[in-house]
């Protein structure tokens, strides 16, 4: 007497060959908007706008704890450090050229990812030319803060309910 059991996990509907292997089942139309529909894309420009407001936050928050107004530039040039180019690997990646062909958005991404990274670098090492009686720590901690966002969205997106 075989029990046929499915994963607790299983939210794509697999069902197993006679063989035991795990045989793929293609969503129907209404299947698909159905899972589009529960599990929303979250938009890389809501990410970019709350590390923007984490940075805010954090600038003000420096300033009253600290009583000096530098180290409030300090942090939100950390801030910057991480929206800015978050922002420009975000334009770059929703553009219609990186969306052609599984291929080129694989290609997209690294490109953008690779700009993404020589821009952060390059605003950490102007940091001491542009922002005056610059604050390292202060500046290091709002950098953390705005890149810690990414793990909050995975967590706006909620998980299902297992069934």
């Amino acid at each position: 007497m075989a029990i046929e059991r499915q994963h607790p996990n299983d939210r794509w509907g697999t069902t197993e060959d006679e063989d035991g292997s795990r045989a793929f089942k293609p969503l129907t139309a209404e299947e698909a908007s159905a899972l589009r529909a529960k599990e929303p894309p979250l938009s890389p420009w809501r990410v970019l706008g709350v590390q923007g407001v984490v940075g805010a936050v954090a600038a003000l928050l420096a300033v009253l704890l600290t009583g000096r107004q530098e180290m409030a530039w300090s942090v939100l040039y950390g801030a910057a450090t991480v929206v800015v180019p978050g922002a420009l690997m975000a334009r770059g990646m929703t553009s219609k050229l990186s969306s052609m062909s599984p291929g080129s958005s694989a290609v997209s991404f690294m490109l953008w990812e690779m700009i993404k990274i020589a821009v952060s670098i390059a605003m950490l090492a102007l940091a001491p030319k542009l922002v005056q009686d610059l604050s390292w720590p202060a500046l290091l901690v709002s950098l953390v803060l705005c890149m810690k966002v990414y793990w909050v969205a995975l967590l706006w997106r909620g998980r299902a309910p297992s069934r």
